[in-house]
């Protein structure tokens, strides 16, 4: 997410909308776990998932493979990995994505434009169905025939 390059930002504050069950059980959650494919790199959240957006932009869907990539947001001090070691990717001046040496699932991103943040793929926790995404990012660069959350609001880039 980011710039075309790098990605994903933490978000500025939003507008309060009345919290779906899945919301209201994640936000009450306080440690996550997930990992990639072939389970020989495992990571550990202990801080609440933020900023839950779909990404559209260039260098996610070339770095992963798909069509769109959704993140979340946590504290960089509460993420810890619990198995393995990742691969780092430098995919720009700024951020470093992390994956898999073994399979090559992309598992997170850090960048210096929010260096006290991480990223993580939401396909790779162990429990992605109670992560919706809250908002796209990045639209200018959605493929047209995508329609995904339409409902939800979007931004060109990304707005920090």
């Amino acid at each position: 997410k980011r710039s075309a390059a790098a990605h994903r930002r933490p978000s500025r504050a939003r507008k309060a909308s009345p919290a779906s069950p899945v919301e209201q059980k994640s936000a009450e959650k306080q440690s996550y776990e997930g990992g990639c494919h072939c389970g020989a790199l495992r990571y550990s959240i202990d801080a609440p998932l933020a900023d839950v957006a779909h990404c559209h932009c260039t260098t996610c869907r070339r770095s992963t493979g798909g069509i769109a990539v959704t993140w979340a947001t946590v504290p960089r001090g509460a993420f810890r990995w619990v198995r393995g070691v990742p691969a780092a990717y430098r995919s720009s001046n700024h951020a470093q994505r992390f994956h898999c040496r073994r399979c090559g699932g992309q598992v997170a991103l850090w960048t210096s434009r929010a260096p006290l943040t991480m990223d993580i793929t939401v396909a790779t926790l162990d429990h992605p169905e109670e992560h919706p995404a809250t908002r796209h990012v990045w639209t200018r660069s959605r493929l047209p025939w995508l329609h995904l959350d339409e409902d939800l609001p979007g931004e060109e880039e990304e707005a920090l």
